[in-house]
């Protein structure tokens, strides 16, 4: 484990990253400047991509209610207070809009206590800074409202917004909760970009599926022919089944009004819509290729994550799993920005200390 030899002035920031999933919280951080020492996750193929794309941080890989967090403090050899951030986002399903009919249904999910978890590590390591990321709709639960009361009532000071990704350098519309807290300091968002990153500039150089040495990107579909005749007549950049005729749709899409992005093509100079762990199949969304008669690839779904094409996924797994992993993964240029604001002043306040 890593020893802190080197004084805090002359050392890169510390991080520890609850609910890892397969990195993409990680890699944002380490490109904003931290050191990311220790990492918490349950399940085991997004253990295995974090390792494979991580090798040198140290993986828990256990329910994270049956761990210690003081245990864990020990095991990096730090001392409460040494953590420079604590950053993680919680399993998210149980807030889901979705998931509780656009809030008619009452929501027991059990993954709503996973926010108690990092209030109960922030107790243990006493971080400077902490970045929590989860799904607008988490900030009118109680649970939310408690949390914050929480950290409060631990020294901190803290905001949150409900923020669009595209506008931090990511080339889809992903909306989401952040809450940026620092003991006893205030922290700031990073600035929105001037202009966005567009479905072009993410994957409009790739090559066709099969054509590709990435495997990838080489993950075959299987369609019924009915359905690879509907996806041709989709008109390219941005076209959607609503453009056809009620006599070249399916049964199933001329029984309802919503959902009307189900078998529609992303737009070439737009951003992407959300990617989520249906990204692989067009009945879940809009996710056709702006061209091509296919949906997008799991390369083409981790580089609108802005994973880099470098990032290794086990194909073996297959699509479906790895699309959950792409889908539920944090940005990591999302993170890099705003783990930058906090980078910035951690060091401006270690300078001063130091």
């Amino acid at each position: 484990m890593r020893k802190l030899s080197k004084p805090a002035s002359t050392r890169k920031p510390i991080a520890v990253d609850l609910f890892a999933g397969c990195g993409g919280l990680t890699l944002g951080l380490q490109k904003a400047g931290f050191e990311v020492v220790g990492a918490i996750e349950i399940d085991e193929l997004a253990v295995r991509t974090y390792k494979a794309n991580h090798p040198n941080v140290a993986v828990e890989k256990i329910d994270i209610q049956r761990l210690s967090a003081i245990g864990l403090m020990r095991k990096l050899k730090l001392r409460p207070g040494e953590l420079d951030l604590l950053a993680g986002c919680p399993p998210c399903q149980g807030f889901s809009t979705l998931r509780t009919c656009n809030g008619a249904r009452r929501n027991r999910d059990q993954r709503n206590g996973l926010l108690w978890e990092m209030l109960r590590f922030t107790k243990a390591f006493r971080p400077k800074a902490i970045m929590m990321e989860n799904v607008p709709k988490l900030a009118g639960h109680r649970s939310f409202k408690d949390f914050c009361d929480g950290l409060q009532k631990l020294g901190y000071k803290f905001t949150f917004a409900v923020k669009d990704a595209s506008r931090y350098g990511v080339p889809q519309r992903r909306r989401r909760l952040v809450l940026l807290a620092g003991l006893g300091f205030e922290l700031e968002f990073a600035p929105e970009s001037r202009s966005k990153r567009t479905v072009r500039t993410a994957i409009g150089n790739l090559p066709r599926p099969g054509k590709s040495r990435d495997p990838l990107q080489n993950l075959p579909e299987n369609r019924t022919s009915k359905v690879k005749k509907l996806i041709r007549d989709i008109p390219t950049n941005g076209g959607s089944r609503r453009d056809l005729p009620k006599s070249r749709q399916l049964n199933c899409h001329t029984k309802t009004d919503g959902f009307s992005d189900v078998y529609g093509r992303m737009a070439w100079d737009d951003v992407s819509p959300t990617i989520t762990s249906g990204c692989f199949n067009p009945s879940k969304g809009r996710f056709l290729h702006p061209r091509q008669n296919r949906a997008i690839t799991m390369r083409e779904a981790a580089l609108l994550q802005t994973f880099p094409r470098s990032y290794v996924f086990d194909v073996s797994a297959g699509k479906e799993a790895i699309a959950l992993l792409v889908g539920n993964a944090l940005p990591p240029e999302f993170v890099r920005r705003h783990a930058s604001s906090i980078f910035t002043v951690l060091s401006s306040r270690s300078k001063v200390n130091g």
